[in-house]
């Protein structure tokens, strides 16, 4: 097989949907989940594969040809791919390929999307505006009554939570999104089939009603150290914006705030006592220049979100990113970057801005509509 050099530039955000297979063929899907068997450092190289055209099963053939001595082959890959999703399938758990409409478009543009999200509850989550709330595991009752209002305020206009389902800030994140009557997406660091922490299930479930329990992992992958940083791009990459509440100067949650500010997300950050230590990283960030959050409308503000269903008349008027749009004509992302010049990754978020006012719709496969 002719596999010539595909470089996984750091910078190259931008998603071809025209490029990649047919999200009809179900004969994708095992290969696109034999890739994600792959080590995680080959990700970036199969993505950047996947986005010069290459199929899912060249990509996988190309990136064992590679290696002098590979570990397995493809078809020992795909033989444990096909178990998974036969193994998904009795558990209820539903499948997101990269390469189906019904992926998020946001979580695309990162430079090492997953190949295949394996989700359980309501998929329609994953197609509305998103924040993610990150925090302190071992929060104080004032980080933990902050991420739950937030939440819940968030919630109640129309936006979408998205946490790791952690103990502390994010599972607080996750039940105020759930009290405020919305929808919200937890990231797990294992199978969806594996829950930890262990009592944090009838939460999941409560999710799964009216959100989306998710992983990258394989049903039956138990929740290893090495995972939930991995996961962590997951949560930026889903979102519109980070808040971090209550972070330590070694807190995991600055990983993901610098993942955001890679997949150019917004990062913003609650103050919090200065005398307890669990908010030093929060600070740092502040300094930094993150936004300050006191309510859910300084975030709302920051990423120049309105309420939902309000049109304010200056956002319609002299807007690049609306006029690059024609009614009844759906444009992907990368003819709309096309038009407009700007990268996809800063195109996202003017896009859910006017998707909120009721400006444009989204039809599927990365495709956005002018209403």
């Amino acid at each position: 097989m002719n596999c010539p050099e595909v470089r996984a530039h750091p910078f190259e955000t931008r998603w071809t949907m025209t490029s990649l297979p047919d999200p009809s063929e179900p004969h994708d899907l095992p290969d696109l989940v034999a890739l994600s068997l792959l080590p995680p450092w080959t990700w970036r190289l199969a993505a950047a594969r996947l986005r010069a055209g290459d199929t899912a099963a060249d990509a996988l053939e190309c990136l064992l040809a590679r290696r002098a001595n590979p570990p397995t082959s493809a078809s020992t890959l795909r033989q444990r791919a096909t178990s998974a999703i036969a193994r998904a399938a009795e558990r209820g758990i539903v499948p997101i390929a990269w390469t189906s409409a019904a992926y998020p478009a946001a979580l695309a543009t990162i430079i090492d999307p997953p190949f295949v999200l394996w989700t359980r509850g309501t998929a329609d989550a994953l197609e509305r505006p998103a924040v993610a709330m990150v925090g302190s595991r071992a929060a104080s009752p004032y980080g933990l009554a902050v991420a739950e209002r937030l939440a819940a305020d968030l919630a109640a206009r129309g936006i979408v939570v998205v946490s790791g389902l952690a103990r502390g800030v994010d599972s607080a994140a996750h039940r105020g999104a759930l009290l405020g009557g919305g929808a919200t997406i937890a990231v797990l660091g294992s199978g969806v089939d594996v829950m930890y922490p262990p009592e944090h299930g009838p939460l999941a479930r409560e999710i799964e009603g009216r959100g989306l329990v998710l992983s990258e992992l394989v049903p039956g992958t138990p929740p290893l150290p090495v995972f939930f940083p991995m996961r962590n791009r997951i949560i930026s990459g889903l979102a519109r914006a980070v808040v971090v509440i209550e972070a330590g100067e070694k807190s995991g949650s600055l990983i993901t705030a610098r993942l955001a500010l890679d997949q150019g997300r917004d990062v913003l950050a609650v103050p919090g006592n200065v005398l307890s230590g669990r908010n030093r990283g929060a600070h740092a960030l502040l300094r930094d220049g993150a936004k300050i959050v006191e309510g859910a409308d300084d975030i709302l503000d920051e990423l120049g979100i309105a309420t939902p269903g309000v049109r304010p008349a200056s956002d319609a008027s002299g807007d690049a990113v609306l006029a690059s749009l024609t009614p009844g004509e759906p444009a992907d992302l990368d003819a709309i970057a096309e038009r407009t010049g700007v990268p996809a990754a800063r195109l996202l978020p003017r896009l859910f801005e006017l998707e909120l006012q009721g400006l444009v719709a989204r039809t599927g496969g990365g495709r956005f509509l002018r209403n």
